[in-house]
């Protein structure tokens, strides 16, 4: 991961617009064309940077707890719920979806089978956070992240309906979809930022360790980088938070939608 060119010990994925150097909330000046470094800034005073604009990630915070509260509640800190009640009641599994289990395709999403799988999705969850949230707001961040969440479900029933699959990642690759998107709409370069060799190397990832769903992976970048694109659009064209918050969840009514009727078809096969 860069770090800010002025501040080395502070990693950041944002680069400047100009001169793609690598700069942190204290060094961004925000300018027509995107973040600016202090030197492409001008000399001039600084009249707000994001840490002056910083609004604290609590929704961050918030789903973080709840994933490792749920983690040791469910015995995952053992090694793995694949077992526990709690996971035969919550996970996402395609038939028992059919049958109407319909808050699977959410409740998967707060579910890790090991110490390494919670430990890797909440790390990135905290990264892509505090990147995003202080820029789009509690509500806006929200809607994406649940949207990317049932996006997610949608594409690991697409692809192994007969599965059982839990974990954070879905959402979590929704939120890498949605910073590539608003990266390049705000004037940065993703690739340069290093935003978009995290996102391929990760994907590389899921093809080299086993048991990692590789449908909810592209289904929760796919979804959220479509939920980033309609949100900036039409924040663009209305002032308010209402009609870019409404169009994110309908894509996440959709991806539900969608989901139920897919695990429908894979338990008609199944029977």
């Amino acid at each position: 991961m860069a770090t800010c060119y002025r501040h080395p010990g502070r990693e950041t994925g944002v680069s400047c617009s100009n001169c793609g150097k690598p700069i942190c909330p204290d060094c961004m000046t925000p300018t027509p064309v995107g973040m600016r470094c202090p030197d492409c800034a001008g000399g001039g005073p600084k009249v707000q940077t994001l840490r002056s604009m910083y609004v604290e990630p609590i929704a961050t915070y918030v789903l973080i707890g709840i994933n490792v509260l749920l983690f040791l509640g469910s015995g995952g800190s053992l090694g793995g719920g694949g077992g526990n009640q709690v996971f035969r009641d919550f996970a996402l599994y395609g038939p028992e979806v059919a049958d109407g289990d319909y808050w699977r395709l959410v409740t998967c999403g707060f579910l890790h089978s090991g110490i390494l799988h919670i430990g890797f999705n909440m790390y990135i969850l905290w990264w892509l956070g505090q990147m995003l949230e202080p820029s789009l707001g509690h509500v806006r961040f929200l809607a994406l992240y649940f949207t990317s969440l049932v996006a997610g479900s949608l594409g690991a029933l697409l692809l192994s309906p007969h599965a059982v699959t839990v974990g954070a990642s879905g959402a979590v690759f929704g939120l890498m979809g949605a910073a590539f998107v608003l990266q390049y709409a705000r004037g940065m370069d993703p690739m340069r930022s290093g935003l978009g060799a995290l996102i391929l190397i990760n994907l590389a990832l899921g093809f080299v360790i086993p048991n990692v769903s590789i449908g909810g992976h592209l289904g929760g970048l796919i979804g959220g980088a479509a939920a980033a694109f309609a949100m900036e659009r039409l924040s663009a064209r209305s002032r308010g938070i209402a009609l870019p918050v409404a169009a994110v969840l309908a894509i996440g009514i959709a991806a539900g939608v969608a989901a139920i009727a897919v695990s429908g078809q894979a338990s008609g096969v199944a029977g």
